[in-house]
């Protein structure tokens, strides 16, 4: 293993995204993680589809998509956990890791032995993170949680979304699960806190991570706004609460995204657009202004853009420094030239595909690069080897497993 987290080894019990998706970081940044699934089903995202990854015949495998998306560079192994002797091995494995990653229900591991307190047992350094909706405390601590309903709790779905009144308004869910996401990546940077704490003491600790924590947490300015004001932020489709022209604007043959930071951009903007009479108006001369006066402002930019295509005001804006961008669909991004520069796609080798393509870690280190070696494993394809080089286990002591079901 290479990367800066080469000395790291981690025990992952966690499943869908927010979990996997923060084990999957730890393991471009070069950990061993070894993913723990159910025998014969394994992480519920590997049916998660259409579309599945199709293997070397052009015929759909038993791995969607949204399990390939989180599951890069991991050790698969099958244990029941039920089972007695499946909690025997996951202890043995614990003991071996430095780092626990889980998702279960606030409560879930207890009755298998397999909570934080059990665990701390045979391995007080073990940085044990639990990922729940919503916390290990609290009145709704025994709630399941999903993505879509702690967009919804936590306030994005009333920051997103067409403004009230127009047409096409009402609460609108982000295209992607970023509250997973986001509390995958907070449990990333919490863990490797906790390694840092323990690396100074000696000291393994619990995390406590929950979904709508995460929400509420990663609101960043909307919710200062709020605390600020008490206002509570409205919808305004693709324009931005404290800045103004920060959205998307219409050209003759499309839209794109105009982002004006400051004053002088919108002056150089209204150069460009030949608004001359806007960039001298007192009424648009800072941005405070301009935010009071979005209403009026923002038809006069907009009639302006209209007038040309889009690629020209990309052209002109950007040869001027003034922030602009296209609004692409997928296959814009992945053919655009500084994406496909940046190298964004990782293939590598697969059992049944014959190749994969994934999305790259956006992280580049000058002294400890990345290196993508492991592709998202099939269902339990490191079982055997795992439990021979982590245990020690014979070959005939893992047939006994796996004819018991145990594995």
């Amino acid at each position: 293993m290479s990367g800066p987290l080469s000395h790291l080894k981690v025990l992952d019990l966690s499943r869908i995204l927010a979990g996997p998706w923060a084990s999957q970081v730890l393991a471009d940044f070069g950990a061993e993680v070894i993913k723990v699934e159910r025998p014969y089903k394994g992480d519920d995202t590997r049916h998660w589809g259409p579309p599945y990854l199709k293997d070397s015949e052009g015929q759909d495998t038993d791995d969607a998509a949204y399990y390939l998306s989180a599951n890069r560079g991991k050790k698969s192994i099958t244990v029941d956990i039920t089972q007695a002797t499946g909690q025997k091995l996951i202890r043995e494995l614990a003991q071996r890791c430095d780092i626990l990653l889980e998702n279960y229900k606030v409560g879930g591991l207890a009755k298998y032995g397999l909570d934080y307190d059990a665990i701390r047992q045979i391995n007080p350094r073990i940085i044990y993170c639990s990922i729940t909706g919503f916390g290990q405390t609290g009145p709704y601590a025994k709630r399941a949680g999903y993505d879509a309903m702690i967009q919804g709790m936590g306030g994005l779905m009333s920051i997103t979304g067409v403004p009230e009144g127009q047409p096409g308004a009402g609460p609108q869910k982000v295209g992607v699960a970023v509250a997973d996401l986001m509390t995958g990546m907070y449990a990333v940077s919490g863990v490797l806190a906790a390694v840092i704490h323990r690396d100074q003491t000696g000291e393994g600790q619990h995390i406590d991570l929950a979904l709508l924590d995460t929400q509420v947490a990663w609101l960043a300015n909307q919710a200062q706004n709020y605390l600020t004001s008490g206002v509570s932020p409205e919808r305004q489709g693709t324009a931005h609460p404290n800045i103004v022209p920060y959205q998307a604007v219409p050209a003759s043959d499309g839209y794109f995204m105009l982002a004006v930071g400051n004053d002088s951009q919108f002056q150089k903007f209204c150069q460009i657009a030949g608004l001359d009479e806007l960039a001298a108006n007192p009424a648009y001369a800072t941005n405070r202004d301009r935010v009071k006066a979005r209403d009026t402002l923002v038809p006069l930019i907009e009639s302006a853009t209209a007038s040309k295509p889009a690629a020209w005001w990309l052209e002109q804006l950007s040869a001027a420094h003034v922030p602009c961008g296209p609004i692409n669909n997928l296959q814009q991004v992945f053919a655009d030239p500084q994406v496909m520069a940046r190298g964004m796609v990782v293939e590598q080798p697969h059992p049944q595909a014959g190749r994969v393509r994934t999305v790259r870690n956006p992280l580049e280190f000058s002294a400890s690069p990345l290196q993508y070696q492991q592709a998202p494993p099939t269902l339990g394809e490191h079982t055997q080897v795992v439990l021979e080089a982590e245990l020690g286990l014979s070959p005939g002591a893992i047939e006994d497993l796996r004819a018991q079901g145990v594995i």
